[in-house]
């Protein structure tokens, strides 16, 4: 899921992170059982960044560190307008489709678990948002996070279309 908006970050920020979903996986082995953890951790600034992460270990703590490096890695600028996103966006991971609807001030953020966990970390403070599909947590953050990479401001739209129209020509 790479994209133009990806950012680089500086390693003495403060991010918060959340953790979406812990699962716990059991391998069967001669001996008996083997678990391991797998964790999908969604980090953000609260000021427009946000990244999700995936980590697999054999212990929580483990698996928590390496989904936040992830997520850290994987950090997208999301603009935000008014107190909210710019336009309204459909994002598809599988077979889940998350739609992002801008709202007014003072609506708050109007989402389920995974989908208000992301818009929390990104700072989106007003949103209306429905999850059609499949209700996984790993792909309703993808589509999400899918979403939130197809949006764009103005400027943005506007840019893309002169430079459109400058290689038309």
């Amino acid at each position: 899921m790479t994209n133009n908006f990806a950012v680089q970050t500086p390693p003495d920020e403060e991010f918060q992170d959340r953790i979406v979903h812990l699962n716990r996986v059991a391998k069967v082995v001669k001996g008996g059982r083997r678990f391991s953890f797998s964790a999908v951790v969604v980090v953000g600034d609260g000021k427009g960044r946000v990244g999700i992460g995936k980590g697999k270990a054999n212990e929580v703590p483990e698996a928590i560190r390496k989904a936040q490096e992830s997520a850290k890695r994987s950090m997208i600028r999301v603009p935000i307008v008014n107190g909210t996103i710019p336009h309204e966006v459909l994002g598809k991971f599988g077979s889940t489709t998350v739609l992002l609807k801008p709202a007014s001030q003072g609506t708050g953020i109007i989402a389920g678990g995974s989908v208000r966990a992301l818009i929390e970390s990104a700072g989106v403070p007003n949103i209306l948002s429905k999850v059609i599909g499949s209700t996984n947590p790993h792909n309703v953050v993808k589509a999400t996070m899918q979403g939130l990479c197809g949006l764009m401001t103005t400027e943005d739209y506007a840019r893309r279309h002169a430079r459109a129209e400058e290689e038309a020509e």
